[in-house]
């Protein structure tokens, strides 16, 4: 999955590039379109990237997962119920599977993922909004609304996935300590 969204990033990026110098010789508006499309497909692509790459390099994986953002909330449970979370999780893509690897990994060490993970699509979700500021200049506010949300939902998919997860892990967790006293 990473390579194939660097591959995809890098891919927009060109593309972009490539249409900012043909707009600079085609004035014309299905051209504008497009390189605005791309460019906030590209924005989209690379924010994951690069808020991974951050959040790793601050974090590495050793998040404490006991901190109050972290913990189960009361309405959760119910929440993904609704959701059918257990049913769908398993189809999602995983962009480093081996950070949840328990062959690879302690328990605690991927509990530790779960919570970077969070936090990477968290903050995802925030900068999914500041392409609406393309409004000013460009106008189209309600496409660029429509794909910040869009974007957004797509990382709350994943949000709801570590946060459905971290307290099975955690029982585990607890039950091996409970069997080691």
């Amino acid at each position: 999955m990473a390579k194939t969204i660097k591959i995809i990033s890098i891919s927009l990026i060109c593309i972009f590039v490539a249409l900012v110098v043909l707009y600079q010789f085609v004035k014309h508006d299905a051209v504008l379109s497009t390189t605005i499309t791309i460019g906030v497909f590209a924005y989209h692509f690379v924010i994951r990237l690069l808020v991974g790459v951050v959040v790793n390099a601050i974090f590495k994986n050793n998040i404490n997962y006991n901190k109050w953002w972290f913990r189960e909330k009361r309405f959760e449970p119910k929440l993904y119920s609704i959701l059918k979370v257990k049913k769908w999780k398993k189809h999602m893509p995983t962009y480093a599977p081996d950070a949840f690897d328990p062959q690879k990994h302690t328990l605690e060490e991927i509990v530790g993922a779960t919570c970077q993970s969070e936090i990477v699509h968290e903050i995802i979700i925030i900068l999914s909004f500041l392409p609406i500021l393309l409004y000013i200049p460009y106008g189209t506010l309600a496409v660029f609304i429509i794909t910040s949300i869009i974007a957004a939902l797509f990382d709350l998919i994943f949000v709801i996935m570590q946060r459905f997860n971290r307290p099975r892990l955690i029982k585990i967790i607890n039950r091996k300590n409970q069997a080691t006293r």
